[in-house]
């Protein structure tokens, strides 16, 4: 499923208290759109990494009280509850790498999946269980889980989506140079996926299961970060190399000069209609990304205006790009002219 999907399941599966895990290769967000969802339903997270867990933790600490039973004081063990765990209000208590814990840990939450309590614990209405762990086949540190715990969840399958992760970059602050670039090399979001069964993919699949660095949705975000902070050029190819690895920050830089090549765009939206249109893809992705996160309600007309002299999968782009920054764009007058025109791409 892709996230908008998971997104969605969750927030039904949530409601029902219906436990749910998520499978899916490292990097890819599975924890994020978890969050996502507490934060759309305005209600807490609590993040539990199982695999830093012994079994005693998840019951607490046992304690000895006195009391009086007859003439005698006999001692009795009560079991504290670990802070941790929620005694009030409402959330998601995220299991998060629940097959990686040790067995004896993930049978230690057994009735807390279930039965929604631990010994003298009981989980308040208010919270919903969600659990997720990586694929054994991504050489992520697993362990197998019994099919007593698998039962007990319903289980989605997280897919990376180009056109997810390109709607949650333009609102989160990552860098226009990387958005640009995943546009144009879309197959390098996620390298840990498995294009076809040739068995030359089979081969870069497990080749790059050994590499130290890959690229992943996770990564690229850790690669924004370093890309705002313009770091000199005499670094620039290794800092990315340890990033996403020496292939992708090998394309990545090859676009940089691109990008880097681009007219002044303020100059450009100078003169919409008469400024050059440039032909080769690459470029053509770095201008729609680069115009779009420009694009504010005083300029919008002559944006468009260049827009308008674009092919038409690049105006799309700019346009769809530059209302996901910035809803008010869909206020102005030359949005809608554009909008009413093109409504069957752009919905």
């Amino acid at each position: 499923m892709r996230p908008s999907q998971v997104t969605q399941a969750l927030e039904y599966l949530i409601k029902a208290k219906q436990p749910v895990m998520l499978h899916g290769s490292p990097g890819v967000g599975k924890s994020q759109v978890v969050k996502q969802v507490a934060d759309k339903l305005g209600i807490e997270m609590i993040d539990l990494r199982l695999s830093q867990l012994d079994p005693v933790d998840l019951r607490g600490v046992p304690s000895v009280d006195k009391e009086k039973v007859g003439k005698k004081e006999v001692g009795k063990t009560n079991w504290n509850v670990p802070s941790f765990l929620p005694t009030e209000g409402k959330g998601i208590l995220f299991l998060d790498e629940i097959n990686s814990a040790a067995q004896a840990t993930q049978a230690a939450a057994y009735q807390l999946v279930l039965d929604r309590k631990l010994g003298d614990y009981e989980l308040p209405d208010g919270w919903a269980m969600v659990a997720a762990g990586n694929r054994s086949t991504d050489r992520a540190i697993v362990n197998q889980m019994s099919t007593a715990l698998k039962n007990r969840f319903t289980h989605l399958n997280y897919e990376v989506n180009n056109e997810d992760w390109c709607e949650w970059a333009l609102t989160h602050n990552i860098a226009i140079e990387v958005l640009g670039f995943i546009r144009f090399r879309p197959m390098l979001l996620n390298e840990f996926e498995q294009r076809n069964e040739t068995k030359e993919e089979k081969e870069r699949v497990q080749r790059l299961k050994d590499a130290q660095a890959f690229a992943t949705p996770r990564s690229w975000e850790f690669m924004s970060k370093v890309v705002q902070q313009q770091p000199s050029p005499d670094i620039e190819y290794e800092l990315y190399s340890g990033i996403v690895g020496e292939g992708c920050a090998a394309e990545f830089m090859g676009y940089l000069k691109y990008y880097r090549n681009l007219p002044n765009l303020d100059a450009l939206l100078m003169a919409p209609d008469k400024a050059k249109v440039p032909e080769e893809p690459a470029v053509l992705y770095a201008l729609s990304t680069g115009l779009a996160a420009k694009a504010t309600p005083d300029n919008m007309e002559r944006v468009v205006k260049y827009a308008l002299r674009m092919p038409a999968e690049f105006q799309v782009l700019l346009v769809k790009d530059a209302v996901t920054r910035d809803n008010a764009l869909t206020n102005t007058k030359s949005f809608n002219e554009w909008a009413a025109k093109n409504s069957n791409v752009l919905f």
